[in-house]
């Protein structure tokens, strides 16, 4: 049994048993990857694939429990190579992050300013998704770090820390009714035809929510998961925009009157989450403590140690009650 055949199983059953898309990711070909898997198959003494011809379509029982094993062999991999660059290169390596648009816009730039100015030589790997897949990225390993505020809370294989608190505002044009009220209510808002986030993204979750519980039916007309799009569209007076406060820019978004919304909905939090298992390397711990101070690597540290699940709620618990607000 060679590393490189559990590499070339691991690949294939990404990409939906193509061993040509898996050859095109490995550089190799596609005869070498059928070899090696039939060798590796006989060396076993059973089926990894269910084969239609000369296709793959399925994983056998016995290559699904197979490759559960080998996706754990190839992550530790990844740990002995990063042990070692701990120790030979402190300051080289690459720093993988998984996040939304608002959180990419307008949270992270400043970090990540911050960042590559004292670590040039990191290369940094910005990639955005929906809240699950940029979950399932950093459960599988594809990413180091997934920074969302919806959908990470289901991916048991991940360590979450809160970041913040947030709350969103209403954006209207000047002329807009709701423009001139002094204090907003949802009923008021409710009135008019809204555009928003997409569900899903950006506490979308909680904003309906809100509604619901005041047997509120509100008119969605459109949903986007990029603020710029609803800025756009409540400037052609689509609706009223419903929009996360830090993608409100004063400067940029003067022709619009960002309306106070704190009262109406419960703040979101974003969280940071890296899979249970990763060994951080020293500018890992800083990139977690530039993005959230709080997160100190002694904090850090001891949510890694615990192995309890009413002992990490307990460690939420306490952050939670000093978490910033952004």
């Amino acid at each position: 049994m060679k590393l490189r055949q559990l590499r070339y199983i691991h690949e294939v059953a990404r990409h939906d048993f193509n061993i040509t898309s898996a050859a095109e990711v490995l550089f190799t070909s596609q005869p070498g990857i059928s070899k090696q898997i039939r060798l590796l198959e006989e060396e076993l003494g059973v089926d990894i694939f269910v084969r239609n011809g000369k296709h793959l379509t399925a994983t056998t029982p016995a290559g699904g429990r197979i490759l559960e094993i080998t996706e754990r062999i190839l992550y530790e991999v990844d740990n002995i190579k990063r042990a070692s660059d701990e120790y030979r290169q402190t300051d080289r390596g690459t720093l993988s992050i998984a996040t939304t648009h608002t959180q990419a816009r307008y949270a992270l730039p400043p970090t990540i300013q911050k960042f590559t100015e004292k670590y040039p030589r990191v290369s940094f790997q910005l990639h955005q998704g929906a809240p699950p897949q940029i979950a399932q990225w950093a459960a599988t390993g594809e990413a180091d770090f997934a920074i969302a505020t919806e959908a990470l809370e289901h991916f048991s294989e991940l360590i979450m820390l809160p970041c913040y608190h947030w709350n969103r505002c209403i954006l209207v044009r000047p002329d807009h009714p709701l423009a001139q009220m002094k204090k907003l209510t949802l009923k008021a808002i409710a009135e008019h035809p809204i555009v928003t986030y997409t569900f899903g993204f950006t506490g979308r979750s909680q904003l309906d929510r809100a509604f619901k519980v005041q047997g509120l039916f509100p008119d969605v007309v459109l949903t986007a998961v990029d603020a710029d799009v609803i800025k756009t569209y409540v400037r052609l007076g689509l609706g009223v925009g419903i929009i996360a406060n830090m993608a409100y820019d004063p400067a940029q978004d003067s022709d619009l009157v960002a309306l106070k919304a704190d009262h109406l909905f419960e703040a979101s939090t974003t969280h940071i989450g890296f899979r249970r298992g990763l060994l951080l390397r020293a500018y890992m711990y800083e990139f977690i403590q530039m993005f959230a101070p709080h997160l100190t690597p002694e904090i850090i540290k001891r949510a890694e140690s615990l192995k309890d699940a009413d002992a990490h709620q307990a460690l939420v618990a306490e952050l939670w009650q000093s978490l910033p607000q952004y």
